[in-house]
Order: structure tokens, then sequence, then C-alpha cells
């Protein structure tokens, strides 16, 4: 067995064997491929090999648009039958907001080009006539996918891998990982049959790889124990049955072709044929998590005892269907761990704090998603970045906090809620609330309705203070939901009045030491700040694309307050620490990297009369002067009091009017909230949350990293030229211009529905031709009419071109306007007083 290799794929699934593949044919020699059993003997041999191309999430649905078309083609190049069966993919609906969920995913899916069909309950009965339609609003029917036999398509992919260069060992364990500073000594063992089950041998040895990728699926535990990380992928028992023979399914498949794979999500569950009868696959409530800490070593290609209990109701609602399957027995049935994430999407991209260690763990829809997997992977791994942006799926977005606790209870409520109901404003109840600010009960109590970002509770909105518990999850929509008119008033309040947001989520460093300055020039693209002055700027990737946005305060001549978004804090953290290693290990001095997120508090506070509120509690030898532009002009930042509170106060506001943000020690939030209601009473402050801000800061096209700025666009893409000094050298700025305009970060004005607004997610025309998408979307108080931002082809992107933007499965108006079509010159935000 080879000692020495380019890249070590730990795990033989269809995750493991595609990375395999799509290194070796990437050009890396020397890939080798171990698997401590058998190929497919995780969860992939008794997985049902579905091919959903269902997905909200962009960077995901490309991932499962390859993976389809890839699957298509290894018949010809391995001469293996990966046993596909391409018969569609029926998603039926029984409401309309079923429907309404269908459109919007509709609409996400022609940014990718995925095709779909419309079908009405009677088109539905007339081409199946098994299926009952009567209790149908309708369907959206993919035609292009359908189902694969698991181990067909992993051995064929095994032998593709092989057929480009790569090796693959069975039945060798990893039982250790060492970083020796270039590369990673891996130690393995072999493993051996005895009695039954798979044991170590006394036979080990040291394997040199470059890069290590691991995607040992059920075993990530493991895995996170060897690295001592956290990986918060694990199991949750997933139940399949297979009937008998179904007569009536048998006798209308002697004339016509195979069914769709059937999904009722609103019953929670798929169905296909299998042999005359029907695979009935539910996602139920009450599955629990396993293997939180380990996978037994009795366990192998094993089951779970069956509760068939737990999916009673579905499997009711199946016959309700399907009226014929009632007459069919039960043949087999199935209860085996598939493993889970928090949010459903896999752990893919670099380890958090390691070099050249990569995870591919936690896919709850593996087979869908390996082909994608692997592609998409060896190009980050072999190029620097993907041709999508990968953040949203990338390991460090959930940060240190993470326990196995929180990971069992949050991936068993996303197993439960595969099939429900995915509104774009929907918040999940479990595990909280776990991490909150001081102020948090003083919030819940004037009415707050709070979402999680990065654990944290953020006032989303404030609804009525005597609200019921379930007031949020009953004003979620697909339209305007029953928080709408709170969001929309408190943005009224900021563009007229003052309004008061906790922005405590953000994520907060410190960067100091003799080698900061020069290690920030070179890390960002923008000119650093002067002492008491605040820049915005990014860190681009190796590809010269957009990979972090920050602010950058400058406390002293080496001292830095860098603020970055709240949902990234360990993906920054990470790439900050990392960058500051490599600054080091050139030859520069020394720098200090220090997260202090939980140190600060953040208070923004903006609108007409936010300076009124603050004069009211300054404590300044010339208070009339103190929050003056001659003292305290825009864009900078002062070590100001409020009543007995110390404040790094910074003068900029997200939402485009007067206003700053208050960084207060933590442990005084309270006082400092206490103190800014009281004096904000007789200027009629109001609590203003996230949702508010995010329609506020389109009207002054602020691009918000993980929509507008991401790792697939570039700065000068995102049309943030004049945060870009070009005149000196940084880190990307090469690839930044060899890129050159492949799209245009715009924003629109939409003459939409009288009932929604874009969410972000949508397609965008002219006329016949897909031009872009939105990546942002919402309602603007200031011009009445629904607002979005995104990006269309550069020859699009000029003020007053008229687009159409695709809500609902109709087109609606759209027009490119200006860069912040609210107050253009800033003349608000710099109004003196």
């Amino acid at each position: 067995m080879k000692t020495h290799v380019k890249a070590l794929v730990v795990g033989g699934g269809a995750v493991g064997t595609s990375i395999a593949y799509h290194l070796a044919r990437a050009g890396w020699k020397d890939v080798m491929l171990l698997e401590r059993d058998e190929l497919t003997s995780g969860s992939t041999w008794h997985a049902a090999g579905l091919l959903p191309y269902f997905n909200m999430s962009y960077a995901t649905t490309h991932i499962h648009d390859y993976s389809i078309k890839y699957y298509k083609t290894l018949e010809e190049e391995t001469g293996l039958n990966p046993g596909f069966s391409v018969v569609g993919n029926l998603r039926m609906a029984q409401t309309q907001d079923r429907m309404d969920e269908y459109m919007l995913y509709a609409s996400t899916a022609e940014t990718c080009g995925v095709p779909y069909e419309w079908m009405t309950p009677a088109q539905i009965k007339d081409r199946w006539p098994l299926v009952r339609t009567d209790d149908l609003k309708g369907a959206i029917y993919h035609p292009t996918d359908g189902y694969i036999n698991p181990a067909d398509v992993t051995q064929a992919m095994a032998k593709g891998a092989r057929q480009h260069g790569a090796v693959i060992e069975r039945k060798w364990q990893v039982d250790g990982y060492h970083w020796t500073g270039d590369h990673w000594d891996v130690t393995v063992t072999k493993m051996i049959e005895k009695g039954g089950n798979l044991i170590p041998s006394d036979e080990q040895m040291v394997i040199h790889a470059e890069h290590v990728v691991t995607a040992t699926g059920n075993h990530s535990q493991r895995t996170a124990q060897l690295l001592g990380i956290k990986i918060p992928a694990i199991p949750v028992e997933h139940q399949y049955i297979v009937t008998e023979p179904d007569p009536a399914l048998v006798e209308y498949r002697k004339t016509m072709p195979e069914h769709p794979v059937l999904r009722d999500a609103d019953a929670k569950w798929y169905v296909r044929e299998e042999r005359g009868g029907w695979i009935l696959g539910p996602y139920e409530y009450g599955a629990p998590a396993r293997f939180e800490y380990a996978v037994p070593d009795s366990f192998r290609a094993d089951l779970f005892p069956l509760d068939l209990e737990r999916i009673e109701e579905e499997y009711m609602s199946m016959i309700h269907r399907i009226p014929s399957s009632e007459t069919a027995g039960l043949k087999d049935d199935y209860n085996g761990p598939i493993c889970y994430t928090p949010d459903g999407n896999p752990l893919l991209g670099p380890a958090p704090g390691l070099r050249n260690m990569w995870l591919a763990e936690g896919f709850s829809f593996g087979i869908t998603a390996a082909g994608g997997t692997g592609y998409y992977l060896a190009q980050l791994m072999v190029n620097g970045e993907a041709e999508i942006d990968m953040a949203s799926l990338d390991p460090k977005r959930y940060g240190s906090w993470m326990t196995t606790e929180y990971a069992m209870r949050k991936n068993e409520e996303c197993y439960s809620h595969v099939y429900i109901l995915h509104h774009p404003d929907e918040e999940r109840e479990a595990c909280r609330p776990l991490k909150t600010a001081p102020a948090y009960d003083r919030q819940k109590a004037l009415g707050a309705q709070f979402g999680q970002v990065n654990g944290w509770e953020r006032p989303n909105y404030y609804g009525p203070i005597d609200a019921p518990d379930s007031f949020d999850h009953d004003a979620r929509s697909f339209r305007r939901g029953g928080w709408w008119q709170y969001a929309h008033d408190e943005a009224k309040a900021i563009r007229e009045g003052v309004g008061l947001i906790d922005a405590s989520a953000f994520t907060k460093h410190m960067v100091s030491g003799p080698g900061a300055t020069a290690f920030l020039d070179h890390f960002t693209c923008n000119k650093l700040p002067r002492v008491g002055r605040i820049n915005l700027t990014y860190a681009l990737t190796s590809a010269g694309t957009t990979r972090t946005e920050y602010t950058i305060v400058r406390i002293a001549e080496d001292e830095y307050y860098l603020i970055s978004a709240g949902a990234w804090q360990a993906y920054d953290s990470d790439f900050l620490r990392k960058a500051a290693q490599d600054h080091m290990a050139a030859g520069g001095e020394y720098v200090t990297v220090s997260d202090v997120t939980g140190m600060w508090g953040v208070f923004a506070i903006a609108g007409p009369k936010s300076r009124d509120v603050m004069g009211k509690l300054i404590r300044d030898a010339d208070p009339g002067t103190a929050l003056s532009n001659k003292r305290f002009p825009w864009l900078s930042m002062r070590q100001i009091e409020l009543g007995m509170c110390p404040v790094k106060a910074v003068r900029v506001a997200y939402t485009g009017e007067l206003g700053w943000e208050l960084h207060h020690p933590m442990e005084m939030q309270t006082y400092l909230w206490d103190q800014l209601l009281e004096a904000g009473e007789e200027h009629g402050l109001k609590l203003v949350g996230a949702r508010a801000q995010n329609w506020l800061r389109q009207e002054k096209s602020y691009r918000a990293f993980g929509t507008e700025l991401g790792r697939d666009a570039t700065p000068l893409e995102a049309g943030l030229d004049r945060f870009v000094d070009l005149e000196k050298d940084f880190a990307g700025k090469s690839k930044m211009l060899e890129t050159g305009m492949r799209s245009k970060c715009v924003t629109l004005l939409i003459e939409g529905p009288d009932d929604a607004d874009p969410w972000g997610r949508e397609v965008l025309y002219d006329g016949d031709t897909r031009v872009g998408r939105l990546t942002s979307g919402g309602y603007s108080v200031h011009f009445g009419k629904s607002i979005g931002m995104g990006y269309v082809t550069p020859d699009r992107a000029q003020p007053g071109t008229k687009l159409m933007v695709k809500m609902f499965d109709k087109l609606w108006s759209a027009e490119v306007v200006e860069d912040s079509p609210y107050d253009p010159r800033n003349a608000t935000i710099r109004i003196d007083g």
C-alpha cells in the first residue's frame, strides 16, 4: 500500500468515492481512498437512492444538478450501470401555501437552469390514475430526475476513480492524525473479520498525505475526536418500508411506464415503485439521534430495531393517497442511520483550525449530493475556490460553542422538518434560547420576536407585547406574513424619527501588534483608516472573489477593531488567524488576533432624531458639540460616555440614516438599554428588528455578506469599486483583475404583487432570456413598492434597464436603478447638528 500520497480520502461511501474520482480526474496524482470495511457499508447500502432536485439553497441546487447529470455519464465512462431510473419526481401539494413554496423553489431552480413542469390534480389523475387527487391543489414535476441504485453508483464512481489513477484500499481504519507542518501523518490499522465483527489487527502503518478529506458518514464523531474539533454531524434513525406487490400497480404496469417518485410533502413521505410494490419513506416526528459519541465497533452494515408505530400516521396517509396500496402486505422494512446537521446542509470545506484538512460530513441526502460534492470540493482543493460560493456549506458556519446535546436535538428537529413548509421567514424552535445578550429578557417583554444568528437570539421584529408563544410561527408566510406590518412600521420609524436595533451578534475581532498594520494592509483591499476613523473593506479569496467584509476601526497605530457579519464568527476568526500566521511565517512582524465578540454588545441607533436621543445621555465637557460633524464626523469612532456606560461609538448606519453603532461592554448592556429607552421616550424611539433593517439597507444598496457578497463574485463585480484601492498590493488583487466583469450587482425597484415581496431567491428575465437572479429582496417604505438586489449580465446593469422578476410563477416588472436610490448623496447620514 502507498505510504506517500497527495490526497487521502477517508470513507468509502458514495461521497468519498466521488471525491476520490473528481480529485483524480482533476489531475492530482497519488490519490488514495481508505475504507474501514467494504465500499458502501455505511449509510450508502441502505439508502433509498432518491435524487430530488428540490432544495432552496443556490449552492446545493448546483450540487444536486451536477450529480443528476454526472450519474447519467458513468456507464459510458466505466462500463458499469449505476442503475439510474429516470422516472421523474412528482411533488404534490395539498394546500395553496405548499404551492407557494413550490413556486418560490421553482424560481430558485430556474436560476440554476433546472427543468420543471406544473401539473393540475386532473392532469395527475389522468396520467397516474392510482393516485388520489381530489384533495390536491397541484404539483411540481421534475422529468429529469428519479432514483438510482446506491451501491451500483458508488462502485461505478470507484471504478472511474481507479481509471483516473486513484487507489482504493479496503479494511483499513484511521486511528490517528498528526500535522507535521507541511503534511499529515495518518496512522492506519488493518481491520480483520472475527466472529462476524470487524476488529483491529496488529498490522499498523503511517501514511504521509499532503491533504486529507474525511467522508466518514456515521463515524463523524470519531473523526471529530481524532482531529480535536467539533463536527455537528450526528445520525438520526430513518425508517422505510417495502410492500408486497400491489395487484393494481402490477396491472397498470402492463401497459404504462413506471410512476415517478411521489412526494406528498404535507403527509411527510416519499413513495416509489419497487418490484410491483411500493417503498414508503416517511420523515416523521420523534425519530431519535444515534451514535452521538461513536458508532459501536459491532455495528457494521446493520440496522436498528423497527418502530412501526412511529410511522403509522404516514403509512395510513400513503393508503389515502394510493388506495390500492392497502391490499399490499409488508415485505421488508429498514431502520438505519442517516447523518444530519442542524440545518440539513452538509459540512463541506476546510476544517476549522487545521491546514489541508477537508471535511465532507453530515450528508442527509448523500446519494443526491455525492456527485456534485466531489466536483465542487475538487475545484476548491485544486484551484483554491469553486465556481459557486460554498460558504453556506462551510463547516465553520458552526462555532466551538456547539455541544453534542445541541447537535442531537437540532438534527432530530431537522429530520422532522424535511417535509414541513420551509417558509423563508422560518425560525426553528429547538434548543432556544441558548445564547442571549443581557437585554434579551427586556426585549422579549417588549414584544421582540427573535431569530437565531450563530446561536445568538436577535430580534427580527417587535410584535404585540401580549402575543402568544405561537405568534411568530403563525405569522410566517411565503407572502406578506403577519409580521410584515410590524417591520413596515419599524422601517418607517427610522426613516422619519428614531429607532434602536440590537446588533450584538456582530462578529468582533481585535488585531494588534507591531505587524498589524502591514498585515491588514495586504489582507484587505481598501486603504486602512487613520486613527479614530473607520473604513469598509474586503478580504479576498485566492481567486480574487469576496471572502469576507470588514468594517475596520483603527483604535491606535497598531491596534484595530474589526466588525463583520454575526452569522460568520468562526468562519471569519479561522480565516483571520490563519492569514496572520501566514503573514508571520513569511517574515512579517508579530500580529495578535483576538475574538472579542462576546465581550462587546452593540446597539445601533438611527434616524433623524438619533442625535437628540444620544444628546440627552452623553457626558462631555461640551455636550452640545460632542455629536456634531466637527467633533464626531461621519465614518469616525469616538470613545464617549453615555451616562455611566463607556462606549466605542462608531458613526455609521447600516440603515442609511443619521446614526451610530454603540459598542459597549456586554456587562453594562441592560443599563445602557434602559438609559436609551428612557431618553428616547419623548422622541418616539421605536424598537426595530433585523427585517426592517434588511429592507432599509437595500434602499441604500448596501451589500450584505452571504447574499450579494460571496466567493463567486469579485468586489468589482459587486459594484464596490470605491472600496478597492488599486494603487496598493493586496491578496487576491491580480486574480480579481484577471477575472473581469462576468456579472454586475444592481438594485431593482419591483412592481410586484400586492400581497408579496421577493425573498432574494428569484430569477430575473429580459424577455425570454434568463439574465440573472436576486440575492436579496423586501419592501421599500420610501418608494412604496418591492425592492431587491441581485446580479445581472453586465450589459443589463445600466440604470433604467427594464427586466422581469419571477414570483409565484408570474413575471413582474422590475427596473434597475442607481445605487443608493434613497438619498444617493448621503445627505441624511452626514447632516450636522
